[in-house]
């Protein structure tokens, strides 16, 4: 049931919705759940952030001030209920596509060292473009100390598939998921965009580095390399969620399948996650991928979603403020417009339940420091508090 109170910017929420167990590696099947169960929290949403472009990335600074970027090339402070727009913004931001101003997050650290991290896309000096990671310092409300610490070659020339966030784990360490890039995104064996199993090249991959952009001594040496390299995983098509696993300890990765084969991953070091040779998708003009949606040495992901919901940002549930819902992994989803709820056991996924159906394209998903959660969705862009009653 939802109730929609006219004229104000809150929506009471008190069945979340269907659950959905899972079959093996994610396939669902409908249950019949109670979502007025004991466990299952009413949430009523505020909006805090309203009448903006897509707002891409976004995390909190130590004092609760939540930074954010819209996609046209801007960066913003939302503090006290007003929202600044920061001055220093990169210049050569290219928003063409699925490009822009993409991830924004803050260093674990931030208290001691002040570092704040972004990715965007610039063109080259031909007709490709490439993806940057960059970090920064705020005076004020100024970008200071700007700095490019990795860069992509310029070769991404259908504008699309850049992936884009930026996580850091719990030894301190970088991770940056990039998108296949190049001309072209079809799947199958005879795919024209080879780039994600190429591994001496940074698109398709997620990379491990340390937060001043290095290679770490301990990152894989891949078949092919003398050396270790920033490359962590590849075999990746759209990677636009990362998140850190505080009960695991590992990284877990959502990217966007083609027509079906949404994948959610827990990101091993090495490993191959096999696009663009398998998929549970299809191409989207009807042709087949793969017999099958894995192949020797392919791992595969922890769960999938036939059709392609569109899954962007991610987040670990942490907080006690949810009954029930604590632990799970928040995915927000794009082209099916809700917010997914995955419930984790022992490590796996065992259940999804869709929350806030039809709220809009859901970009981003984060838990603040007041243990609250907030999602960023599209059209307009907007931040909404999810306020547990």
């Amino acid at each position: 049931m939802k109730n929609v109170l006219l004229g104000c910017a809150c929506l009471t929420i008190m069945s979340l919705s269907s659950g959905f167990s899972c079959k093996t590696n994610g396939g669902l099947e409908p249950t019949t759940e109670n979502a007025t169960a004991d466990n299952q929290p009413k949430i009523k949403t505020n909006i805090i952030v309203n009448d903006k472009e897509i707002i891409w990335g976004m995390d909190f600074l130590p004092n609760g001030d939540l930074l954010f970027t819209e996609r046209q090339g801007k960066i913003f402070r939302y503090s006290g209920g007003k929202t600044t727009e920061l001055s220093g913004a990169p210049t050569d931001v290219f928003a063409k596509g699925q490009g822009g101003l993409l991830d924004l997050r803050v260093h674990p650290k931030y208290a001691q060292n002040g570092w704040i991290y972004a990715t965007y896309v610039s063109k080259g000096s031909d007709n490709g473009s490439q993806l940057n990671l960059i970090r920064f310092k705020l005076s004020g409300d100024a970008i200071t100390g700007t700095e490019t610490i990795f860069s992509t070659p310029a070769t991404n020339t259908m504008y699309n598939h850049y992936g884009s966030r930026i996580e850091f784990d719990n030894k301190g360490f970088l991770f940056l998921s990039i998108g296949e890039g190049g001309a072209t995104s079809y799947g199958g064996a005879e795919s024209p965009n080879m780039n994600a199993q190429n591994v001496t090249i940074p698109w398709g991959k997620v990379h491990r580095m340390t937060d001043d952009g290095k290679v770490p001594s301990d990152n894989p040496i891949l078949e092919g390399n003398t050396a270790p390299s920033t490359v962590y995983s590849y075999g990746h098509r759209n990677p636009q969620g990362l998140i850190f696993n505080p009960t695991t300890q590992e990284i877990w990765e959502s990217e966007h399948g083609p027509r079906g084969g949404d994948e959610v991953n827990v990101i091993q070091k090495g490993k191959n996650y096999g696009w663009p040779v398998v998929s549970y998708g299809i191409n989207y003009d009807g042709k087949t991928i793969s017999k099958a949606p894995s192949k020797d040495g392919v791992t595969l992901p922890q769960h999938q979603y036939t059709p392609s919901i569109g899954t962007c940002g991610i987040a670990f549930l942490t907080s006690d403020k949810y009954k029930g819902w604590k632990g799970s992994l928040l995915v927000g989803g794009l082209a099916y417009q809700y917010l997914s709820r995955l419930e984790i056991k022992d490590g796996k996924v065992v259940k999804e339940q869709k929350l806030l159906e039809s709220i809009g394209r859901v970009r981003n998903v984060k838990q603040g420091p007041d243990g609250l959660i907030y999602i960023s969705v599209e059209g307009p862009g907007r931040i909404i508090q999810l306020l547990p009653e």
